[in-house]
C-alpha cells in the first residue's frame, strides 16, 4: 500500500507530538537536547512492544500506541519519577498504510496531551517483520528519592494499587475464553488489557516514603519474587486479600481456576509495594488523594521465597510465577 516517505511522515504526523518541546527542535535534528530542574535526577526506562507477542497486530491503530507509550510511563512510575517525554522507534511492516499511521499517531497524541510526555526524537525504519515499538521514556525525580526494587525488610507490608488479574483476564477474553460473562465485563477486561494506567500521581506521591517499588508487568508473583531477590527477602501473598474488579469476580465465580492467570498472568502495570508497617495508612492516604486504591495483600518475611496462600491458609501450588522473556 502507498505511504508518506519517511521526512513526510516525521514532518507530518510524528513533529506535531513534540509539542513544540524546548530541545526536541521540532524533530528537524538527529539528536535532543534536555534540561531537568535544579536538584533533579534522569530517570531513564526502555520497553518495547512486539505484534502478535504484546498485542494483537489488528488491535485498534490508537490503542496498540497508548499501550506502548503507557507500559513505559508506568516505569517511571514506579520510580516515582515525572515523565519529560518520550523517544520513539518504528519498525513498519509493508502493510501499514497512512491510514494506520495517523489513528496510530492521533492515539499516541492524545496520551501525549494527558501524560504531558512530548515526543523528543527516534527513528523509522521498515521490516519484513512484525510490527515494533521501542520506546525510551524520561522523567525527573528529586535527586536521591527515586524509588527502587531492593529496599524490602522482613516485617515490610506487601501493597499493590488498583486491581489484580485484569489484563491478564482481557487477554483471554480476547483468545475467545469465558464465554459465558456479560459483554460489559469483557470489554473492561479487554480495556484493562489494551490500555494501561500508569500510576504516575501515585508514584510521585510516594518518592522516598517506601522501601521498594515495581510495576506489575511479568505477574504478580514474579514481579514481587523481583522485589524479594533484589532485597534478600521472601514474600507471603493472600488469596483472599487480592483487590478484584467486578469483571475479574465474575471470571472466578464461574471459573474458579482462573485465579492462578491472575497471580501470574501479567500486564497489570499497577505498582507492587513493600511498606514499613508504620507508613501504611500514610500509603492509603496518598492513594485516595490520587485516585487509586492501596491494598495490603501480605507481608515480606525472612528467606527468599515467594509463598501464596489460600482462603484457607494452605499454600497454593503455581506451575510458573509469570511471564518468561525468552
Amino acid at each position: 500500500m502507498p505511504r508518506l516517505g519517511e521526512f513526510e511522515f516525521i514532518r507530518q504526523l510524528l513533529a506535531p507530538l513534540s509539542r513544540n518541546a524546548p530541545g526536541a527542535f521540532n524533530l528537524t535534528d538527529d539528536a535532543a537536547a534536555l534540561s531537568i530542574s535544579h536538584g533533579h535526577e534522569l530517570v531513564l526506562t526502555k520497553d518495547a512492544v512486539v505484534a502478535g507477542v504484546h498485542f494483537f497486530a489488528d488491535d485498534p491503530p490508537d490503542l496498540i500506541a497508548r499501550k506502548a507509550l503507557r507500559v513505559n510511563l508506568s516505569d517511571l512510575a514506579a520510580k516515582g519519577a515525572k515523565p519529560v517525554g518520550f523517544l520513539m522507534a518504528l519498525a513498519l511492516p509493508q502493510s501499514i498504510d497512512d491510514d494506520w499511521l495517523k489513528i496510530f499517531t492521533t492515539g499516541l497524541g492524545a496520551d501525549v496531551d494527558t501524560f504531558a510526555c512530548p515526543l523528543l526524537g527516534g527513528d523509522t525504519v521498515a521490516t519484513p517483520g512484525p510490527l515494533t515499538i521501542s520506546i525510551t521514556a524520561l522523567g525527573e525525580v528529586k535527586a536521591g528519592h527515586m524509588i527502587h526494587r531492593h529496599g524490602a525488610l522482613s516485617g515490610d507490608i506487601l501493597c499493590v494499587s488498583g486491581t489484580i488479574g485484569d489484563a491478564a483476564l482481557g487477554l483471554d477474553v480476547a483468545r475467545g475464553s469465558y464465554a459465558g460473562l456479560s459483554a460489559a465485563n469483557k470489554q473492561f477486561l479487554l480495556d484493562r488489557y489494551r490500555v494501561p494506567q500508569p500510576r504516575l500521581s501515585l508514584g510521585q506521591a510516594l518518592a522516598n516514603r517506601d522501601s521498594a517499588c515495581l510495576d506489575i508487568s511479568d505477574g504478580l508473583c514474579a514481579d514481587v519474587g523481583h522485589i524479594c531477590e533484589q532485597s534478600g527477602v521472601g514474600a507471603v501473598i493472600e488469596v483472599a486479600q487480592l483487590p478484584l474488579s467486578d469483571a475479574a469476580r465474575a471470571v472466578l465465580q464461574h471459573y474458579p481456576d482462573a485465579i492462578h492467570r491472575v497471580l501470574t498472568g501479567g500486564d497489570d502495570y499497577e505498582l507492587a509495594l513493600a511498606i514499613p508497617p508504620a507508613n501504611l495508612a500514610a500509603t492509603q492516604d496518598h492513594g485516595r488523594k490520587n485516585g487509586v486504591i492501596v491494598t495490603p495483600i501480605g507481608r515480606f518475611v525472612e528467606g527468599g521465597a515467594v509463598t501464596v496462600l489460600d482462603g484457607n491458609g494452605r499454600a497454593l501450588a503455581l506451575s510458573s510465577p509469570g511471564y518468561h522473556h525468552r
